[in-house]
């Protein structure tokens, strides 16, 4: 684990993107998130929130600006470097969920740990430690101990899928989840459940949140509110 102490857990400055033959351009001059803090981004479509997570992730790079997770600025590392990176410190839900469908559950979790040595121990010291954590998170998401083990994932229904896939980002206790609208199939009543219990195991770790969403009525659930459909963005206390 990278030491951060009191610095941002997450910090951009002067941030530009611009996608290779578009006049379109993500510009943020400052933007930050705090060890733990649950920030929630909205925005109408096509304001560059899923861009913001790419940028966030390490998946891109900034155009000009810097992103610094942790303490480590993304522009001193290579590609292999940001992705290895990402695997050590980060959960990334996203959503499409991206999961194996030929996997059963807990092996699907499981792959959190698959890329980093660092997660996998603080999942368990065995691998049997390992399972127990996966069938605990799923568990505590609300899916039903007998599908855990014994069914193919690609065979259960979206909610269930989508409780696989943010047990899998938050296996390890990553310092940073990251959440591209994992909610967005659920009806009201099943969304402020199923984000509940997904904050609690966020508070259990430790774990900051980027959360994007269309969705407003969600912003009470979080720390801090930050709309990109402004310039610059607004925030407001959610």
């Amino acid at each position: 684990m990278i030491p951060y102490g009191d610095a941002p857990l997450v910090s951009c400055r002067g941030l530009q993107f611009k996608w290779p033959g578009s006049e379109a351009m993500l510009s943020m001059d400052d933007f930050a998130v705090a060890p733990g803090e649950r920030m929630f981004l909205c925005g109408p479509s096509g304001s560059g929130k899923s861009t913001l997570l790419g940028l966030l992730s390490g998946v891109l790079r900034a155009t000009h600006g810097e992103v610094t997770v942790l303490g480590v600025p993304f522009s001193a590392l290579s590609a292999s470097q940001r992705d290895h990176f990402r695997a050590e410190h980060l959960g990334y839900v996203f959503q499409q969920f991206n999961l194996l469908p030929f996997l059963s559950p807990v092996e699907n979790v499981l792959l959190g740990c698959a890329w980093s040595p660092a997660r996998a121990t603080r999942a368990g010291t065995t691998q049997q430690a390992q399972r127990a954590e996966a069938v605990r998170l799923l568990d505590s998401l609300g899916l039903v101990a007998q599908l855990v083990e014994r069914s193919r994932t690609g065979n259960l229904s979206v909610g269930q899928q989508q409780r696989v896939a943010v047990a899998r980002a938050l296996i390890g206790g990553p310092q940073l989840l990251i959440a591209d609208e994992p909610t967005s199939a659920l009806d009201a009543d099943n969304r402020d459940a199923f984000l509940r219990l997904l904050l609690a195991e966020c508070t259990r770790h430790g774990t900051g949140v980027v959360f994007v969403s269309h969705d407003m009525n969600l912003a009470r659930h979080f720390d801090r509110a930050v709309s990109l459909g402004d310039r610059p963005p607004s925030q407001m206390v959610a």
